[in-house]
């Protein structure tokens, strides 16, 4: 038995997140393989099948198929399935079963939920979870309520599992759309650019989903009292809000300056929303300018927030590296947020992701450029999607060659499980020492 304990507790949190993900991708790999879950019945590519697979458990949204027309209705809930297990996360999912069962929970899977959900401490993780399981259900079917009336008027009865789907997929930043039938393949929300009763409740599941549920639960805990909310939640809510408004003033006067002025002001919101890792669009891509579209790939890269349905370098890493900044400039010892001191070790992890994610990014982007004889620009675009688990694209992934769809996989991946994650999994020393290398200086800019 200790032989067991010690075996167990040498595996770490994040090896149990990655084959924990790694295990949903295999098994909806093979359901979505099988001749049930295609529209012509026939079994489904391997490549194609493991591509959706990632896609939906890491809610990206970038396709090789269409959803609607490739797949049956079991394969576009088999797709749902493992878009909801993605957004909560495979620990939280399978946690979950394990408290309805009753049963209590071990020191190590606390601490596995506590590294998923990116909670700051321990204690208290069980309630947190409940909190983010109730209100995942509350808000999803809420967002379906209000998305069957202008489903149902313009699909019929089959608008319902429209409303269902759609609400899910916003809600967990997935960007799966199923209107490929009704509009066209690959056609996202384009076919309602102009309806509010659509673009709103959307815009709203987006958001909430992207908050996280540490922030949600600061708010429900101190309502209006905003002096009361931790540094985090103000940080959160404080990026988030600039972080929609500034691109959505800028496309409103650029890029959408043609619409008319309802349909003006709603696509211009819905393009700077959905970059928060979403990935619906109501509007051509393709069509932005290179300004928007430079715009567009970083915010995709930021994201959403921690502990959120979203993927990318997280809200809080932007904040941390522009108070840095700010710091820098004022010739501050510390980071400043809020009226708190930021702790060096945090803008030193802010600083790693940085780097890492605009690594990944950029050689992604110039390996399958060179693979596919394509524009840097679009490939950077679809790489910056993929790692910042968004969906939105160019058009250019369904036409991509094994090993380029090979390279958006990992990203995905790495994106949803999180870049630190495979370093803390694989790379840091559990070995702690106190001592220390000669310090000296080197000259910086």
């Amino acid at each position: 038995m200790d032989d067991m304990f010690e075996k167990r507790r040498r595996i770490s949190p994040w090896i149990v997140i990655i084959l924990g993900f790694a295990g949903v991708i295999l098994i909806g790999t093979v359901l979505l393989m099988l001749p049930i879950s295609s529209r012509d019945g026939r079994w489904a590519p391997f490549v194609d099948s493991i591509f959706t697979a990632v896609s939906a458990s890491c809610v990206t949204g970038l396709v090789v198929r269409d959803t609607a027309t490739s797949w049956s209705g079991f394969g576009q809930a088999v797709i749902l399935a493992l878009i909801q297990i993605g957004g909560l996360g495979v620990v939280t999912a399978a946690v979950s079963v394990t408290m309805l069962s009753g049963r209590k929970l071990s020191l190590f899977t606390r601490s596995t939920m506590q590294s998923a959900m990116s909670a700051p401490e321990l204690g208290g993780i069980v309630r947190l979870t409940r909190f983010a399981l109730r209100g995942t259900l509350i808000v999803e079917l809420i967002g379906a309520a209000a998305l069957i009336p202008p489903f149902v008027s313009r699909f019929g009865a089959k608008g319902i599992w429209f409303a269902v789907f759609h609400s899910v997929s916003a809600f967990c930043n997935a960007g799966f759309d199923i209107m490929g039938g009704e509009a066209g393949e690959f056609s996202s929300l384009t076919a309602f650019a102009a309806d509010p009763a659509v673009n709103i409740p959307i815009m709203l599941l987006i958001v909430i989903g992207g908050v996280g549920f540490l922030s949600w639960n600061d708010i429900r805990k101190n309502r209006f009292r905003l002096s009361k909310y931790s540094m985090q939640t103000k940080v959160v809510l404080t990026a988030m809000g600039i972080l929609i408004l500034l691109p959505a003033i800028w496309l409103f006067l650029t890029d959408m300056r043609s619409l008319p002025l309802g349909e003006r002001t709603l696509a211009s919101l819905f393009q700077a929303v959905t970059p928060r890792t979403a990935g619906f669009n109501t509007s051509d891509l393709n069509a932005l300018s290179g300004p928007s579209k430079g715009m567009t790939i970083a915010l995709m890269l930021i994201g959403g927030s921690p502990g959120s349905t979203a993927g990318g370098m997280k809200t809080t890493t932007f904040a941390l590296l522009a108070a840095n900044v700010l710091a820098v400039f004022k010739k501050r010892e510390d980071a400043e947020l809020f009226g708190r001191r930021i702790k060096p070790s945090a803008v030193r992890t802010a600083g790693a992701l940085f780097m890492m994610y605009l690594t990944l990014f950029l050689l992604s982007g110039a390996a399958i450029s060179c693979i596919e004889g394509l524009p840097l620009g679009d490939c950077m675009f679809e790489t910056a999607s993929a790692l910042g688990t968004v969906g939105l694209s160019l058009g250019i992934t369904p036409g991509l060659g094994a090993a380029s769809r090979c390279v958006l996989m990992l990203l995905m991946f790495m994106g949803r499980v999180g870049g630190l994650t495979f370093v803390y999994a694989f790379l840091s020393s559990n070995g702690k020492t106190n001592s220390k290398l000669p310090l000296e200086n080197i000259m910086v800019g």
